[in-house]
């Protein structure tokens, strides 16, 4: 099923995907946040112990900002407790070969810092 392309803006004078699809993942939690939702649905607080180091509120915004786009989808799986669940649109799925290859090079190419 095909979507209506995603209208996003970049600088410059002349439109550029590179730089349109850096600005959706260029934000520092989301190719991360994909990541661990590509492994399957997560309800807030899994996916914020399946997210480093990220804080509730930045979570939070980051999915309603990935939910804006149409690459996230949230659904209240019950009222009592009231709870949450978070998954891929089939527009967030098809970036799985992206994140993969940001993956793939970051292996080959970075290593973390000395402590």
């Amino acid at each position: 099923m095909s979507q209506e392309p995603l209208e996003v803006w970049c600088a410059g004078e002349e439109w550029c995907p590179i730089t349109a699809t850096a600005t959706i993942l260029g934000k520092k939690w989301h190719p991360v946040i994909i990541h661990r939702l590509l492994q399957g649905p997560h309800g807030f607080n899994e996916l914020k112990r399946a997210v480093d180091g990220i804080s509730s509120k930045v979570l939070s915004d980051s999915l309603e900002n990935l939910e804006e786009k149409g690459l996230v989808e949230r659904s209240v799986v019950s009222e009592k407790p009231f709870r949450v669940e978070y998954t891929l649109t089939e527009r967030g799925t098809s970036l799985e070969t992206v994140i993969s290859e940001m993956r793939v090079w970051g292996e080959e190419h970075l290593a973390a810092p000395d402590q």
